[in-house]
C-alpha cells in the first residue's frame, strides 16, 4: 500500500475512534438535540417577547425519526456529490486519454 493511503486510512480511523473514546466535556443534556433548539432557546432568553415566524409544516413523531432524516439527507447529499465529482474526473480522464492518443498518432 502506497504510504499517503497508510496515512489517509489512519487519519479515517482516527476520526471514528476518537469521538467514541473521549468523554463529553458536559455531557449530553438530550441524546438527540441539535442545535436548532439550542438557537431557539438562545434567542428567547435574550428576548422574551421572541415569535418565531412560522411553524414546520410537518414534525417527526420523535427525535430519533428527526435524526434519520437528517442522516438520510446528508447521505443522498454526499452520494450526489460524489457522484458528480466522479463522473467529472472520469471525463477528465477520459479527454487526456484521447488527447494522448492523438499526440501519439502523429
Amino acid at each position: 500500500m502506497k504510504r499517503t493511503n497508510l496515512v489517509l486510512l489512519a487519519i479515517v480511523l482516527l476520526l471514528v475512534i476518537l469521538p467514541l473514546v473521549l468523554p463529553l466535556p458536559g455531557g449530553l443534556k438530550k441524546p438527540f438535540s441539535g442545535t436548532d433548539n439550542q438557537g431557539q432557546n438562545a434567542i428567547v432568553t435574550a428576548n422574551p417577547d421572541y415569535r418565531p415566524w412560522f411553524e414546520p409544516l410537518w414534525k417527526p413523531p420523535s427525535a430519533e425519526i428527526e435524526s434519520l432524516l437528517f442522516a438520510l439527507q446528508a447521505a443522498l447529499g454526499s452520494g450526489l456529490l460524489g457522484y458528480y465529482l466522479g463522473l467529472r474526473r472520469g471525463q477528465s480522464q477520459a479527454r487526456r486519454q484521447a488527447r494522448n492518443r492523438v499526440d501519439a498518432s502523429d
